[in-house]
């Protein structure tokens, strides 16, 4: 599914709007087979307690199950690791409590090897006729490799060498494009064709690659956030819990690393 076509899911045209979440599931139970043939891509459904009431076969094994049953009723924070899962609930109730949108989320997971992987996430809230929320759709697309068949895709692979060299210090939009030998707006438009991110994106990317590898040291947090590029421990503690929902020290005491 593409956020377009997610989108149009949940439009906000009264007269497409279901009566109820139960009659919303009944309207998509003949789609949920051709979600299951989208190996990269994690579509699900949930109620206003932030629960499951729908999910194709990548959510349902990404969750370690075989199948959907044993997932239905049951939050992100019952489900995923203790890192990450209470932040997507949180992330969750933002949506169902406060009706807002949620698109293209650069977030971390961890996958079956407990390496970080990355995915853009989008979320929305589900109505009912009376415009009163009965729940939220969601889809989380796995960041693909780059194709290296775009013809710039040389001079953004430059880029993406430079962010990994560089991401411990300050990087500029004005050292990206010198990089690239190109303007700011193809540089933007040619790093979503090819790497499904914005240049920004692709530096906290870096950044919190490398802070999730240095938050199972000793090391203090300070020390972490200025190796990873930050300027104070308190601008790295904000934007670690945009993409994780944790605090940096919540994330390390979760994972059982070292206390910084």
């Amino acid at each position: 599914m593409t956020p377009s076509a997610f989108a149009i899911l949940c439009q906000n045209n009264d007269q497409c709007r279901p009566e109820s979440i139960e009659e919303l599931l009944s309207g998509m139970a003949f789609l949920l087979p051709l979600f299951d043939a989208i190996s990269n891509v994690a579509i699900f459904i949930k109620d206003v307690q932030a629960r499951y009431l729908l999910a194709n076969q990548a959510l349902i094994q990404r969750c370690g199950f075989k199948q959907l049953k044993p997932l239905l009723g049951k939050t992100s924070a019952e489900v995923f690791p203790a890192q990450l899962g209470p932040g997507y609930t949180e992330q969750d109730r933002r949506v169902l409590e406060e009706g807002r949108v949620l698109e293209d989320q650069l977030e971390l997971h961890l996958y079956g090897s407990r390496e970080p992987g990355w995915c853009l996430t989008h979320k929305r809230p589900l109505y009912n006729r009376r415009g009163e929320i009965i729940g939220l759709a969601g889809v989380s697309v796995d960041l693909q490799s780059a194709s290296d068949s775009h013809p710039a895709y040389q001079r953004l692979a430059a880029v993406d060498e430079y962010i990994r060299a560089n991401f411990h210090q300050p990087v500029t939009m004005r050292e990206l494009t010198r990089v690239a030998g190109i303007s700011v707006a193809q540089l933007e438009r040619y790093c979503k064709r090819v790497f499904h991110l914005t240049p920004r994106q692709m530096i906290h990317k870096v950044r919190l690659e490398h802070a999730h590898q240095l938050l199972h040291t000793a090391l203090p947090i300070t020390e972490v956030a200025l190796r990873c590029g930050y300027t104070d421990h308190s601008a790295f503690t904000r934007q670690f819990k945009v993409l994780t929902g944790f605090t940096p020290r919540q994330y390390r005491q979760a994972t059982g690393g070292m206390v910084g």
